[in-house]
């Protein structure tokens, strides 16, 4: 499901994951976190963080008048998809596209879908080899527990 925001500080909407939303440190309005609060809290370093703005992933993180980065509740959010979009294997640069899509308007929700359908369609390709990969673990696992059973009996 997928969620339309708009932000007083930022004027274009942001596509973010709605489904099953973490909980956010602090209430709306009083969600200015600091790199390292924010590495603390998706797991990210501040490294990851930096990049990901430097390559357009998070173009619009706000600034304090000293121009330290302030992220905002709806960065986190941003942020909890796109760790969604890496456990996917979405290659970063369509990550980066994606990204571009959002800020690029309404008019590219088409293409959007289309990237998001192709990730799908990749996943679930990846869902069937690791379940086939569990049957055959399934099969060599049940081979040994009877192999050890019928030594047993011997």
């Amino acid at each position: 499901m997928t969620l339309i925001q708009s932000s007083p500080v930022r004027t274009e909407p942001v596509d973010v994951c709605a489904s099953a939303p973490r909980a956010h440190p602090s209430p709306d309005g009083e969600d200015r976190y600091t790199i390292s609060e924010v590495a603390a809290f998706t797991g990210l370093s501040a490294h990851t963080l930096r990049w990901y703005e430097r390559i357009g992933l998070m173009p619009h993180v706000d600034r304090s008048h000293t121009g330290q980065r302030r992220f905002s509740n709806r960065d986190l959010d941003w942020l909890a998809f796109v760790a969604k979009l890496r456990l996917t294997g979405m290659p970063v640069a369509d990550m980066v596209r994606y990204a571009e899509l959002i800020r690029a308007g309404e008019d590219t929700f088409e293409e959007r879908q289309e990237l998001l359908e192709q990730t799908r369609r990749d996943v679930l390709s990846r869902v069937a080899e690791l379940r086939d990969t569990v049957a055959v673990l399934d099969h060599k696992i049940s081979f040994y527990a009877d192999a050890r059973r019928a030594s047993e009996k011997v």
